[in-house]
């Protein structure tokens, strides 16, 4: 059996290993379409312009010019608390600098139980369920700086815009959890706060081995009163490219989250691991990964990706999220242009 081979067939042993369980959204893992076709081990693989989110010291390793649009959307409604999340974003980024708009719609529904009365509330004369939303909108500028040849350090500085919305929603005016989410999604109203925010990470790099090590949300944001936190998250990662070594174009990667935090879940505190290979003369790439939560709900999760070019240095990216449960699910899509 070939190398190749050996990887992949013990990439799927992994992924079937843990695939059992079920998964919540993370505000971590909610851009990037590489990144989540690979499971969420990113963090030293970073080479395009999502890394002004996974690893700003990384923007410093990556193309000339890397250019994305996408749009990613994962949900949870198999059990309460159920959760949705909604991405958008535009990044940009060059070997020295990088700028990035990111637009995260973050849905959950706080009831134990979601055919449950709720106290906090009555509409239209009936009990109902505490549902709260945050749109949030994050302008941010990356800068980078190699400290020694093959180590690089960067920030990310973000302008952060919050709004935060809730309501008792009726349970009886929407089908099942995902119809709750729904209406928790066209909620009005709230005033909108700012904020500033910091991301930092590093990159170092030694033939095909890559560690990497990033930290979001430094200066914690709270929003709605504290109703909402983005909380700090730390993560760790290695990846080996085995193309360094005179092999195919194939990386392999891992990343854990140094501390737990919390989410409308629970703690969270992930392992992640992830393969990308590229075939065709890069014309096709393919992704498979894994990530499982050490804390709280244990919630598993697989995913995939593809990248197709249709031309050289123009690629459209997409990905796939399942967990255990049939109900956990996720998905996106980008246009990326990098050369």
């Amino acid at each position: 059996m070939t190398i190749r081979a050996t990887v992949w067939a013990g990439a799927l042993c992994a992924f079937l290993a843990i695939g059992a369980g079920d998964a919540s959204a993370q505000v971590f893992e909610a851009v990037g379409s590489r990144a989540l076709g690979m499971g969420g081990a990113f963090v030293a693989v970073a080479t395009d312009s999502s890394a002004t989110w996974w690893n700003p010291g990384a923007v410093a390793d990556g193309p000339f010019m890397d250019m994305a649009v996408a749009r990613a959307m994962s949900e949870r409604v198999d059990r309460a608390p159920g959760a949705r999340e909604r991405a958008s974003w535009w990044a940009f980024a060059t070997p020295v600098v990088g700028i990035s708009y990111y637009r995260l719609r973050l849905t959950d529904i706080r009831a134990d139980d979601p055919t449950a009365e709720a106290s906090v509330g009555r509409q239209e004369g009936t009990a109902g369920l505490p549902i709260r939303t945050l749109s949030v909108s994050q302008l941010g500028a990356t800068i980078v700086h190699t400290v020694l040849p093959g180590i690089h350090a960067g920030a990310t500085i973000n302008y952060v815009r919050g709004t935060a919305r809730g309501a008792a929603v009726a349970a009886d005016d929407a089908t099942g959890t995902s119809g709750l989410l729904d209406r928790g999604e066209a909620l009005d109203g709230g005033d909108a706060e700012s904020r500033v925010g910091l991301d930092i990470g590093v990159l170092a790099t030694a033939g095909p081995v890559r560690l990497g090590a990033t930290v979001r949300n430094l200066r914690e944001s709270e929003f709605g009163g504290g109703e909402w936190r983005l909380p700090r998250q730390i993560r760790v990662g290695a990846a080996f490219d085995v193309e360094k070594l005179g092999g195919a174009p194939l990386t392999l990667a891992g990343d854990a989250d140094v501390q737990a935090y919390d989410t409308a879940a629970g703690p969270r505190q992930v392992v992640a691991v992830g393969v990308e290979q590229w075939l065709i003369g890069r014309r096709l790439g393919l992704r498979a990964g894994a990530r499982a939560n050490r804390v709280g709900i244990r919630g598993r999760a697989v995913t995939g990706g593809v990248s197709i070019s249709l031309r050289k240095g123009s690629y459209l990216d997409g990905h796939v999220v399942r967990g255990g449960s049939p109900w956990e699910r996720g998905w996106g899509a980008a246009a990326r242009v990098s050369f």
